[in-house]
């Protein structure tokens, strides 16, 4: 197959799935198991619960909306010069502060996560882990599809 914009961008939304699935999801249950005081979260990983306005499963909601963020890593993939895993984190990092930032905004919410260190922290390692599973997995995955003709 080519790696043509598009099918990098489909094959970083898929590497953003598997990496919400694994890496988000594994950070978010350790949080949660280890309820480190401060830290602790009450959420449990793999939720079914329904999200309003559509009632679409809290997992599948995840893994559409990191699947976003793979799809702009694929699209940049042959510009990153960091190593992946860097990349990745910075995509994490992204993430966080579009969760910050951004989503209340448009949400109407607290801006900066009510600037409570410890929701940054606990954002920071969540999804940066989600990140750096995207860089991981892409790159793993783009040479496995993208073959030399």
């Amino acid at each position: 197959m080519t790696a043509t914009p598009l099918s990098r961008a489909v094959l970083g939304f898929i590497a953003a799935a598997i990496s919400v699935l694994t890496f988000h999801q594994l950070m978010l249950g350790l949080l949660h198991v280890l309820a480190i005081p401060g830290l602790e979260i009450a959420a449990t990983p793999y939720r079914f619960a329904p999200v309003p306005p559509f009632g679409v499963p809290v997992l599948l909601n995840l893994c559409f909306w990191g699947g976003l963020y793979g799809l702009v890593f694929g699209v940049a993939f042959p510009k990153i010069t960091l190593p992946m895993w860097f990349a990745g984190l910075l995509l994490g990092i992204l993430a966080v502060l579009v969760g910050f930032f951004v989503v209340p905004t448009i949400k109407g919410g607290a801006i900066g996560g009510g600037w409570v260190i410890n929701n940054w922290i606990r954002s920071i390692l969540i999804n940066g882990c989600f990140g750096v599973g995207v860089g991981l997995i892409y790159p793993f995955l783009a040479g496995r599809v993208f073959r030399p003709a």
